[in-house]
C-alpha cells in the first residue's frame, strides 16, 4: 500500500510540474503576442480627411482618378508632418463647410477665403496662399473693366460657382443693389460654358482656374482689373484641437519652403 501511494504521489507531482512548465511557456507566448499586437496598434495611424471640391485647378482637380493640386499637396504635407495618414473627399463646394461642421471631414481646403459668414460656422487656419477674383468676358464684350459691373443702370448677368466668394461678393455688390443678376452653377466650368454660349455676360472666379478656362475656350478673355484680392485658409470645426496643430505644422512648412515649392509647381512665376 505504501509503495502504491508513493507511486500515485510521484505521478501527481510530475503532472503538476509539467502543467506548470506548460503554463509558463504559454504565458511567455501570450506576452509576446500581446506586445506584438500593441506594437501593431501603435504603428497604425489615424487618418485626416480633407473635404474639397476638385473643380478648382490648380488648387484641386483630377489627374486620372487621383485628386492633385496645391491644396491636395499642402494638405498631405500637413498630415505627414503631424503623423497622420491622409484622405481627400471630393464634394460640392457648398457642402465642404457642412461636412467639416458635422465631422464627416477633419478640415476643408478648396481655395477657401475667410469671411464673416463662414466664421459663424467654422474656424480658420492662418493663410497659406493669396487668391485673386477676376472677371471673364467674351472678347467682344461691352464690359471692359470691373467698374462697368457697378455703373448706374448696369444690368448684367453674372455667372458664379455656388458658395464661392465670387458668389458672395457679386450677390452683395451687384444683385442686392439691383445692378444685375447672379446665376449660380455647381461647377465653375458650367458657368464658363454658359458664358461661351451667350447665356450670361461674365463669370467671376479665381484667377488661376480662370486662366485654365480661358485657355480652353476660344473667344474668352480675363479683364485686366481685379475684382478682389483674398487670402486662402483651411477651415475646421469650431474649437477643434486640430486648428492649433495645423497652424504649427503650416508655419514650419512655410518656413522651410515646402508650401512655396508646391505653389511654384503648379503656378508659374510669369
Amino acid at each position: 500500500m505504501k509503495k502504491f501511494l508513493k507511486g500515485i504521489l510521484a505521478t501527481t507531482m510530475v503532472v503538476a510540474m509539467t502543467a506548470a512548465l506548460a503554463g509558463c511557456g504559454g504565458g511567455s507566448d501570450d506576452a509576446a503576442q500581446n506586445e506584438a499586437a500593441q506594437d501593431g496598434a501603435t504603428e497604425q495611424k489615424e487618418t485626416l480627411t480633407m473635404a474639397t471640391n476638385a473643380e478648382f485647378p490648380p488648387y484641386e482637380y483630377y489627374e486620372g482618378q487621383t485628386i492633385v493640386g496645391i491644396d491636395a499637396e499642402i494638405g498631405a504635407a500637413i498630415a505627414e508632418k503631424l503623423g497622420y495618414d491622409f484622405k481627400v473627399e471630393d464634394m460640392a463646394f457648398d457642402s465642404i463647410i457642412p461636412a467639416v461642421v458635422s465631422g464627416k471631414a477633419n478640415f476643408g481646403m478648396a481655395g477657401l477665403t475667410v469671411t464673416p459668414d463662414r466664421l459663424e460656422s467654422v474656424d480658420f487656419s492662418d493663410s497659406y496662399a493669396t487668391g485673386v477674383q477676376v472677371v471673364i468676358v467674351t472678347e467682344d464684350s461691352a464690359i471692359t473693366t470691373v467698374d462697368d459691373l457697378f455703373a448706374e443702370g448696369a444690368n448684367h448677368s453674372i455667372g458664379v460657382q455656388t458658395g464661392t466668394t465670387g458668389d458672395i461678393y457679386s450677390t452683395g455688390d451687384i444683385e442686392e443693389k439691383g445692378l444685375g443678376t447672379v446665376e449660380r452653377y455647381n461647377k465653375g466650368a458650367d458657368a464658363v460654358q454658359s458664358l461661351a454660349t451667350g447665356k450670361i455676360d461674365c463669370v467671376i472666379i479665381d484667377s488661376q482656374p480662370a486662366k485654365e478656362f480661358v485657355e480652353a475656350n476660344e473667344g474668352l478673355k480675363i479683364l485686366e482689373t481685379e475684382y478682389a484680392v483674398e487670402d486662402y485658409a483651411i477651415c475646421f470645426a469650431k474649437d477643434s484641437e486640430l486648428t492649433e496643430k495645423v497652424n504649427g505644422a503650416l508655419e514650419e512648412l512655410i518656413a522651410d519652403g515646402t508650401v512655396q515649392s508646391i505653389i511654384d509647381k503648379y503656378i508659374s512665376a510669369e
